[in-house]
């Protein structure tokens, strides 16, 4: 895809945001296009762990373990 120029009205916040990021160097371009980038990956992150967690809740196995350490601990913490 080619390089294409968009605009945004910045509020307060997100201008701040973009002011600190210049500050350390950036350009203003580099700045959103790497603030861009850093939240699709923190997307991407969560979803795929969202995605592990809900096929760990529905694992019967992983769910007995779970119960058991719980209790486990619970134990533990009695015993102090």
């Amino acid at each position: 895809m080619p390089d294409r120029a968009i605009s945004v009205r910045l509020d307060a916040e997100a201008q701040s945001a973009l002011d600190e990021l210049v500050a350390s160097g950036l350009s203003q371009s580099q700045a959103i296009r790497h603030a861009l980038v850093q939240a699709a990956r923190r997307s991407g992150t969560r979803m795929a762990l969202s995605t592990e967690a809900m096929m760990l809740a529905e694992n019967e196995q992983d769910r007995q373990v779970k119960a058991e350490l719980l209790e486990f601990m619970g134990e533990l913490d009695e015993a102090r």
